[in-house]
């Protein structure tokens, strides 16, 4: 029991990466383009909502039933890299990252599964 309480412990403990990531269906290109200040967390709940048929984009839903887990990747995109700057702010750096990355993948239409351009989560 001890051994649990240690890594639960230690998973609170680990600083959370905040960034921008990237769901790539690889047989088409579509993207969905998302932002997180826990990159990780957000990346596992969508491979979990995937895998049980339950995630609210039903276009990219479909289209992984469909083609199946294989054809996609979950990329990070870029990474916040955080500052000893007292004037640093993460909120401001994200959405920087955010709109830099908006601008390179254009994700929303043709090209993506985003259906706006408010991809925070």
């Amino acid at each position: 029991m001890e051994k649990r309480a240690e890594i639960k412990r230690q998973y609170k403990e680990t600083p959370k990466q905040a960034g921008v990531f990237q769901i790539i269906n690889t047989v088409n290109g579509k993207i969905l383009l998302g932002s997180s200040k826990n990159l990780q967390g957000r990346l596992n709940k969508h491979k979990f909502q995937l895998s049980i048929r339950r995630h609210v984009n039903k276009q990219l839903q479909e289209d992984w039933d469909r083609l199946g887990a294989d054809a996609f990747r979950f990329v990070v995109a870029e990474v916040v890299q955080p500052k000893d700057d007292p004037g640093f702010n993460l909120d401001d750096e994200l959405s920087l990252l955010e709109e830099i990355w908006i601008e390179k993948t254009q994700p929303c239409g043709e090209r993506g599964y985003n259906k706006n351009l408010k991809i925070r989560e």
